[in-house]
């Protein structure tokens, strides 16, 4: 093995790694550059990377298209506030995701980061009712197995119990969350009836649950969901941030069920895995009650990078490949593979449950005893894959081709049948 490079021997005493123990986690894999779906270390391995840098690099590394549009846009104006002021980029990513995103989702307020979003929704769903002359409305309704960040307001969201964030217990506002609802039980609408009048919103991440589990649900769920919301006037928010941009097989998650949020976060693979960005997209409803004479009434809330020119040129630059290249198709070819790929792992011991949705793939352990070992086992094979809790999962770049997609499940299996 090579020796480290001189800036990562110099660097590595200073850094704060996420979600680490830093005190026992193993040394974190020095990279020297990424290629399409490759990671390329400093030591000279190459890893072919199965979970697409948090599920953002949804057109692969470095894409030409992307890159060229940020060294445009770098030379011409990498940033300037959006209080005041405007510029072409935004507007155009602005427009481009309401002509997307199912009617009537008509107005984005931008962010730097899929929390932010999240927190932005939470804030707008609660200022709504108070736009409107009504108070106390100010819980939300979410749901176990739910993840939807680790600032603040989002850690008060997710699962309580099963979640990274229970340390927290006690100082966090206190939300209702609940199971998601299945057929035949009508606890559900029970509890929202019994609760409706300090609902500010119902919350979820549609279809699949991600950091919580990869959990999996069905687009009835989600019609019970608008039916309740509905019911009862309450704001329906999805949390996109992972299945938006046709990680779960259509373009979102929500168009499987056939129903439109109110408001709806979108982040992650927005950009393509190269600047931070992410909106909160709202409807006409929700936008109609901000919109007012009184200054009382405005969403006072501003993120210093929002709207970022760069960013945003990433995101034209992404939805470009969106619009050009057939990534629906892609998924679709992603999901046969996955499906014969994984297919193996169900007869392994250990093994409690393999799934797959779109282009996520999921092999659920009984338990996993030593996270760090089993990472290092993957990295060692030549492949980035980040189990975590009681699961290995794939969430490859949508362009992985046939080869890499296969080193990626035959060494998962192989790796767990040891």
């Amino acid at each position: 093995m090579n020796r480290p490079p001189d800036w990562y021997s110099r660097g590595l005493p200073h850094i704060w790694l996420p979600y680490n123990q830093m005190k026992t986690t193993a040394p974190p894999l020095a990279v020297a550059r990424t290629d399409g779906t490759r990671i390329v270390l400093a030591d000279g391995r190459e890893l072919v990377d199965g979970v697409a840098s948090w599920w953002t690099a949804c057109h692969g590394y470095n894409h030409p298209h992307i890159v060229a549009a940020i060294q445009a846009q770098a030379a011409r104006m990498p940033h300037v506030m959006l209080g005041g002021l405007v510029h072409e980029q935004v507007l155009n990513l602005a427009r481009r995701l309401c002509a997307l995103a199912p009617a009537p989702l008509t107005r984005v307020f931008f962010s730097d980061s899929g929390s932010v979003a999240v927190e932005v929704a939470m804030k707008m769903a609660v200022q709504y009712w108070l736009n409107r002359g009504i108070r106390g409305r100010t819980k939300f309704l979410c749901f176990r197995g739910g993840y939807h960040g680790d600032t603040f307001a989002t850690m008060a969201v997710c699962d309580p119990e099963e979640g990274m964030h229970n340390l927290f217990t006690g100082i966090l506002p206190e939300h209702y969350v609940i199971d998601l609802p299945s057929a035949g039980d009508d606890a559900f609408e029970r509890f929202v009836e019994q609760h409706a009048d300090e609902l500010a919103g119902i919350l979820v991440e549609p279809l699949v649950q991600g950091a919580g589990g990869m959990k999996f649900h069905g687009p009835d769920t989600l019609r019970r969901l608008r039916a309740a919301a509905d019911k009862r006037d309450l704001l329906l928010i999805f949390d996109e941030i992972f299945t938006g941009f046709a990680r779960t097989g259509t373009m979102f998650a929500c168009e499987v069920a056939g129903v439109v949020p109110d408001i709806m976060t979108v982040g992650k693979a927005l950009t393509g895995g190269t600047i931070p960005l992410a909106a909160t997209i709202a409807s006409q409803k929700v936008f109609d009650a901000f919109w007012s004479d009184d200054p009382a009434h405005a969403l006072m809330h501003g993120p210093t990078y929002m709207g970022n020119a760069l960013a945003c040129a990433a995101a034209n630059a992404t939805l470009d490949l969106f619009e050009s290249e057939d990534r629906l198709g892609a998924v679709r070819a992603i999901e046969d593979a996955l499906r014969r790929g994984l297919e193996g792992c169900r007869g392994l011991s250990g093994v409690a449950h393999v799934r797959v949705r779109g282009a996520i793939g999921v092999v659920q352990l009984h338990a996993i005893s030593n996270l760090g070992a089993l990472k290092s086992r993957f990295a060692d094979a030549g492949v980035w894959v980040r189990p975590f809790r009681d699961i290995v999962y794939l969430t490859p770049a949508l362009t992985i081709g046939e080869a890499d997609l296969a080193k990626l499940t035959s060494t998962i299996g192989a790796v767990l049948g040891q």
